[in-house]
This record gives C-alpha cells, structure tokens and sequence, in this order.
C-alpha cells in the first residue's frame, strides 16, 4: 500500500534503552558492537547517548553526523538516568521475563559466525549461540543491562531464505 501524502516524510529515527552505566554499555555498543557515539546531551538527573553506524565509508564528519541526526533512521537512544550506576544489579527490566512486553534490537552483519566468534572470544553474553534451536543463522547476545540483540545475516530474512 502506498504511504499517504500526510505519512509520506514520516521515518523511524531511534530507540531508545534505558541503561544503568554508561562506563560499561557506551563502550559496548562503540567498540563491542562497532556504533559511534554522535551526540550526548547532559541534563541534572539524566544523560542520553546517541549512537549509530557509520555508513558513509568514514566521510562523514561528525559535525555532519549530528546535523543529520533527525533525519536518517537506525539511531540507538541510551537514557543513563543518574545514580542507577551505584546499583547492584540494573533497575530496568529487558522486556524477556515476565511480565514479557519488549524484546529486543537487531544488527545485521555480512558474517553471522564470524561476528559471533568475535562476541565469544570478548565474552559477550549470548541469549542463543547459532548452534542452538531452529534457526541456526542468527544468534542473540545481551548487552550490559541483559537487552536481547539479535544478529542476522544480511542476505536471510526470518525464515532463513
């Protein structure tokens, strides 16, 4: 069905996840997962983080990068609500326990097994390995706070086509 002339300019810009430190999932999603932080913004009692990949084959500036922010889509939202750090355990429920509701995020990537021997050897933390259940093309790992993210090949869709 063709999109409306109101709902034509309407995009899917970002999710967001609340996170408990920002020392320990920034890190994850930079170097862990690959995305770039392109902007923060500090607030008293809360700091949000956006994150994204760089699909510009690195010329994009940063400044661009910012500037552009609202406009493309595949942007992670990490809302750091202060003093959540000092826990012992994250306040934030991942949505795959009951009471279940959200689920999780998703990557793809050109090499599921490579990836995913890439997120052993670091010690990421894996909800489903490519050697477990039905579907033997995707894994899912959890980032610091237990989010599921799902990780896909490019070329397969849900059923593995």
């Amino acid at each position: 069905m063709p999109r409306t002339l109101e709902t034509a300019s309407f995009r899917f810009n970002h999710t967001m996840l609340r996170i408990k430190d920002p020392k320990v999932s920034i890190p994850f999603y930079t170097q862990t997962l690959g995305m770039e932080l392109i902007q923060k913004h500090d607030f008293s009692d809360f700091t949000l983080y956006f994150l994204a990949f760089d699909h510009s084959g690195g010329v994009d500036t940063l400044d661009i990068k910012k500037k552009t922010q609202m406009s493309r889509e595949g942007i992670l939202e990490l809302t750091h609500n202060h003093g959540t750090e000092n826990l012992k355990e994250t306040p934030y429920h991942s949505g795959n326990s009951e009471p279940k509701g959200f689920g999780h995020i998703a990557i793809t990537c050109e090499d599921v097994e490579e990836a995913c021997a890439r997120f052993e050897k670091l010690g990421v933390p894996f909800q489903k390995r490519l050697t477990d259940g039905k579907m033997k093309h995707i894994a899912f790992i959890k980032d610091p706070d237990g989010y599921w993210i799902e990780v896909l090949p490019y070329t397969r869709g849900p059923t593995g086509e």
